[in-house]
């Protein structure tokens, strides 16, 4: 079989960052090996988001520019197909057939599974706009995908969980990815073991709506996300354990239960909110109050101390008011965020708070989200600064921007970057944190820590220089 080329840019989620990869291990079997550039490539997918303003109109902009690509193919004599996945594929597939005639295929986010039969049919000249596929299916995808193919290094990515039932006003996810499904615990662990077995020592486990995982056990029971964990934890060679995306309303016992007595699952938790006010919570259709939300917290650090939290938040939803963003500012004063991502309030076609009366001027949300992130900003400079003079266990991923200095992640989620040979990648180390930054904490490899000597790890010039170096 000829080898061809297949370059995926993928935007939004890690869950998109984990479907592409599915993607490329499905067209494997036709053939097609990854590139990392768009040019010279035989088939080019864009996974979209359409969580973020304009993401459409973004996706279009982009197909413009791809055309460019097809036409140069075209003269050289080859097939250039292009493609377009995920969830702006799935709102508006016919629209993009429509308007952009460079694209040859369509394929949502649960149909990608026949994404080869797709592309075979693109190939062999079928109508376009027949090859639009945005139904969502009665099989699950996952029954369907080829094992991994790509080497996965030393942390991946599981999706345990997909879809979302809770319909929040601003939210598309429920219209793009459907329903909330759970993947049976017989296959997660399957998965599990293969990319243990591949050498990845951390993995994070994906869903929308994660923690409202609900999958069958192998007793035929229905297994939550905490009872998930535990079994998770106890593979050997397996160190670290995440989870992504939270509701707070899914947040039970046995997760906090997991929290507290698994080792292995890291103390940091992504956990949105949105907004401090019980108004705009309401009106955004989230099902808790701010109090709920602060009980959950606090059950959660009582169960893990040195858990930290990350969030998310959006200002100037309709009808917001200046005491409702106090309230906000007021319910972030008081939990107290190591990390969080924050946004204007932009509607989305198709959700019910895209119609709402009482628009914020955006001024006003401008002026709102500057003092938010100051905010934030100023507890996640704290955090890190607390983290000087720590000893901390790393997972050293990539190589930084400088020669010689490596980029891993703390328990907490931190960027830490250190001096060290390149032999060290993908291993767990013991960081001795000796700066802080705004985005990032500088350290000293001391030991690996799997039970090495304690040997400080010589890097090939001083820590001083390192701190210096990766602030240039």
């Amino acid at each position: 079989m000829s080898s061809k080329r297949v370059y995926i840019k993928t935007y939004g989620c890690q869950m998109n960052v984990y479907d592409s990869a599915r993607m490329a291990d499905s067209l494997a079997p036709l053939g097609y090996s990854q590139c990392e550039s768009a040019e010279g490539a035989d088939l080019i997918l864009l996974n979209t988001c359409h969580i973020r303003e304009k993401a459409s109109e973004k996706v279009f902009s982009e197909l413009g520019r791809l055309r460019a690509l097809q036409n140069a193919a075209a003269e050289e004599g080859r097939r250039l197909l292009i493609g377009v996945a995920g969830c702006v594929a799935q709102a508006e597939g016919e629209e993009i057939v429509r308007r952009a005639p460079q694209v040859d295929l369509v394929v949502g986010p649960q149909t990608y599974h026949r994404l080869p039969g797709l592309v075979t049919r693109a190939l062999a000249g079928e109508d376009r706009k027949a090859l639009v596929d945005t139904e969502f299916p009665t099989e699950s995808k996952f029954d369907f995908l080829p094992e991994e193919s790509a080497s996965p290094g030393a942390a991946a990515f599981l999706s345990v969980q997909e879809g979302c039932d809770k319909f929040c006003a601003f939210c598309v996810v429920p219209y793009t990815r459907g329903a909330e499904v759970s993947r049976p615990v017989v296959d997660i662990l399957a998965e599990a073991e293969r990319l243990v077995k591949a050498g990845v020592i951390e993995i994070t486990l994906l869903g929308q709506n994660v923690n409202a995982y609900h999958g069958e056990g192998p007793d035929g029971r229905e297994w939550g996300l905490g009872r998930l964990l535990r079994r998770l934890a106890e593979f050997e060679g397996l160190e670290r354990l995440r989870y992504t995306t939270s509701h707070p309303r899914d947040v039970d016992a046995e997760l906090i239960a997991a929290h507290r007595d698994e080792a292995k699952l890291m103390p940091f938790l992504h956990l949105p909110v949105q907004s401090g006010s019980d108004r705009i919570l309401d009106a955004m259709n989230r099902r808790h109050d701010a109090a709920f939300y602060h009980r959950v917290v606090e059950q959660l650090r009582e169960a893990r101390p040195d858990l930290a939290l990350s969030s998310d938040f959006i200002v100037g939803f309709p009808g917001e008011s200046d005491r409702d963003f106090g309230d906000t500012l007021r319910l972030v004063t008081e939990v107290g965020y190591a990390q969080a991502y924050s946004f204007k309030y932009s509607a989305r076609p198709g959700t019910p708070a895209a119609g709402a009366a009482q628009s914020v001027p955006e001024a006003v949300k401008s002026e709102r989200l500057a003092m938010l992130q100051q905010l934030l900003n100023e507890q996640q400079q704290a955090f890190n600064r607390k983290s000087v003079g720590q000893r901390v266990p790393v997972l050293l991923e990539r190589a930084a921007k400088h020669p010689g200095q490596l980029v891993g992640r703390s328990p907490w989620m931190q960027s830490v970057v250190v001096e060290a040979p390149a032999r060290l990648l993908g291993h767990l180390v013991d960081v001795d944190v000796l700066e802080a930054h705004p985005n990032s904490l500088i350290g000293r490899v001391v030991t690996l820590s799997e039970g090495n000597d304690m040997n400080v790890v010589e890097p090939p010039q001083s820590a001083a220089g390192a701190a210096t170096r990766a602030m240039a």
